[in-house]
């Protein structure tokens, strides 16, 4: 990497060694941290820990199928209905291949958490808005990590840019500097779970399940559908697009908040807690 006046030139490699990719670690990190901070929050609700033991299963089956379900069925539907055994290999079949998971998409994965969660949530039977409250904090920290990731790969970055630190993205064959949109949804992202965290730690009076969750939707959300302005597209369909992929599949999960959180207002947002005698 070095830097000139006017840009950076990123030339990382996406691998630590052999072929173990940062993409990789970045994803085991946030999976293994977010599992941490879950378990703490069961901790310091006195809550039993079997709710801790359940968990991970279900989310990272969801994770994982939904941004992989996401991706195939809301970016190139057309090629992977047409071979649908390729969604769930890792294989390219025409002409045979070892491709890996090439495309996981994080509105997909949110919709996938959704699901888990309410399985979870129903067999441990815990209110699913509490479920949600908690996990959602966890997964804004993930979307730092992933990001970061996708800045190593060189990939999901922003068109050209003027501003000092634009990135010239070697590896992808750039020799103009591009916005690193990978950072701008980081930083976002962490600052997010940095609020939300704080909000969860709020004692006295506690907010009403779904509250964080709702915040959640809204600030995510609605941080990357404004990134998605500076963002290249991801796929050539969205080129003539007013709006992109990731921008439409945002709309409804930031109204989604929105919708949840003025419910939430008129009942009020916090839970009065009768005082101790």
């Amino acid at each position: 990497m070095t830097h000139n006046l006017l840009s950076v030139t990123w030339d990382a490699s996406p691998y630590i060694f052999w072929g173990l990719r940062w993409y990789a670690l970045m994803f085991l990190i946030s999976f293994a941290l977010g599992l941490w901070i879950y378990k703490n929050m069961i901790l310091r609700e006195h809550r039993p820990i079997s709710l801790f033991d359940n968990v991970w299963m279900p989310v990272f089956i969801a994770t994982i199928a939904g941004a992989r379900l996401g991706h195939c069925l809301f970016y190139d539907p057309g090629y992977f209905l047409a071979h649908p055994l390729e969604i769930i290999l890792p294989v390219r079949f025409s002409p045979f291949e070892f491709v890996g998971y090439q495309g996981l998409a994080s509105h997909g994965a949110a919709v996938g958490i959704l699901l888990g969660l309410y399985y979870y949530s129903r067999k441990n039977k815990v209110p699913y808005l509490w479920t949600l409250d908690r996990v959602v904090i966890t997964i804004a920290l993930a979307g730092f990590f992933i990001r970061m990731g996708n800045l190593m790969n060189s990939e999901v970055y922003g068109h050209e840019t003027n501003l000092p630190w634009g990135f010239i993205f070697v590896r992808r064959g750039e020799t103009l500097p591009k916005h690193p949109t990978q950072i701008y949804e980081a930083l976002c992202y962490l600052l997010i779970f940095i609020f939300l965290y704080m909000l969860y730690l709020k004692k006295r009076p506690p907010f009403r399940d779904g509250v964080i969750f709702s915040l959640f939707l809204i600030l995510l959300f609605g941080a990357r559908f404004c990134i998605e302005f500076v963002k290249e597209v991801q796929e050539d369909f969205e080129k003539n697009m007013i709006l992109d992929m990731g921008q439409i599949l945002s709309i409804p999960l930031i109204l989604a908040g929105v919708i949840l959180l003025i419910g939430l207002y008129k009942k009020g947002l916090t839970v009065k807690v009768k005082p101790k005698k």
